[in-house]
């Protein structure tokens, strides 16, 4: 556990950097606010776009990757639901719940899988990203709008409308049209994406530290707890009972476990405040499972690879 720990504590150090500047006005809250729309719009596109254009989807394990992270994301997000009613949540805090449990911070997947398996471990996440990114987004999407009653139709439609122009979904399409045309180097192109690919993990991590609120951290404790067991209990042992199952590649099983242990996106309080959820919750949700990652993930990925 000590290694992984230290391998992946670069990432997790960057992330308290972000929320220490944030907290100082270090350069100022504006860069924040601006700095989080450029990884969101420019660099990460930029990254997914490069990796997915140029990978070799041929010998890539896309069946496998998708049999498992689906059946971990799934499973979560069952879960979600049914605790939330067995709570007799109301729509607002059930549907955070059943957010909190199926999603994932994305950023900090790649980030975990490049620094512990290399150059083949981010190609892998970045794989594994287009596979469940756009499944995930019209997954919650359609719950939320299912679950949230008047006024959901129109939110739905909102929230379509923002999907459809998802710039990490535009990457992906557009990456994958690129790669079956087989314009896997496109000169001048791939070299500009590239430059901005390169920069896309470390700005991320700050801006993932730097969107953290502690203070705010007032919520109940019973929605909270319910959507941390989804996301660092449940969807892990589904992923690790897919795994054993389908027994995937090595680099497979590797990536799909990091995104298994991985907290909550960010993006999640965007979606809540979009359509009619509790969105202080959510934030609340948030920040606490992210300080949870910092022991949580080397936790799992320690005792699966014992397992």
């Amino acid at each position: 556990m000590i290694e992984v720990a230290l391998a992946i504590a670069p990432t997790f150090a960057l992330i308290v950097l972000g929320y220490a500047l944030r907290r100082g006005g270090i350069p100022s809250i504006e860069f924040w606010n601006l700095n989080d729309r450029l990884v969101y719009w420019v660099l990460m596109p930029a990254l997914f776009f490069v990796k997915i254009s140029s990978a070799d989807l041929g010998a890539a394990p896309l069946a496998g990757f998708a049999g498992v992270l689906y059946a971990g994301f799934f499973a979560a997000v069952g879960f979600g639901w049914l605790v939330q009613r067995m709570a007799g949540l109301a729509p607002a805090q059930g549907t955070d719940v059943i957010q909190g449990a199926g999603r994932f911070n994305t950023f900090v997947g790649l980030a975990i899988a490049e620094a512990l398996y290399g150059a083949p471990g981010l190609q892998a996440a970045v794989l594994g990203s287009a596979i469940l990114v756009p499944v995930v987004n019209v997954t919650m999407v359609t719950l939320l709008a299912a679950m949230l009653g008047q006024g959901g139709g129109a939110r739905l439609a909102l929230t379509l409308r923002e999907l459809a122009r998802n710039p990490l979904i535009l990457s992906i399409l557009v990456g994958l049209g690129f790669n079956l045309a087989g314009l896997h180097h496109v000169p001048v192109l791939h070299e500009t994406a590239s430059v901005l690919g390169q920069g896309a993990l470390p700005v991320m991590l700050l801006c993932v530290g730097a969107n953290l609120r502690i203070k705010g951290m007032r919520a109940a404790l019973g929605p909270v707890m319910l959507a941390a067991v989804g996301k660092l209990a449940v969807f892990p042992l589904a992923v690790a009972g897919a795994i054993w199952l389908l027994e995937p590649p090595l680099i497979v099983a590797q990536v799909t476990m990091i995104y298994a242990a991985l907290p909550v996106a960010v993006s999640a309080y965007t979606l809540a405040r979009q359509m009619g959820g509790d969105a202080p919750l959510m934030a609340t949700m948030i920040t606490a499972q992210t300080l949870l990652a910092f022991v949580t993930i080397p936790l799992t990925l320690t005792l699966m690879a014992t397992y």
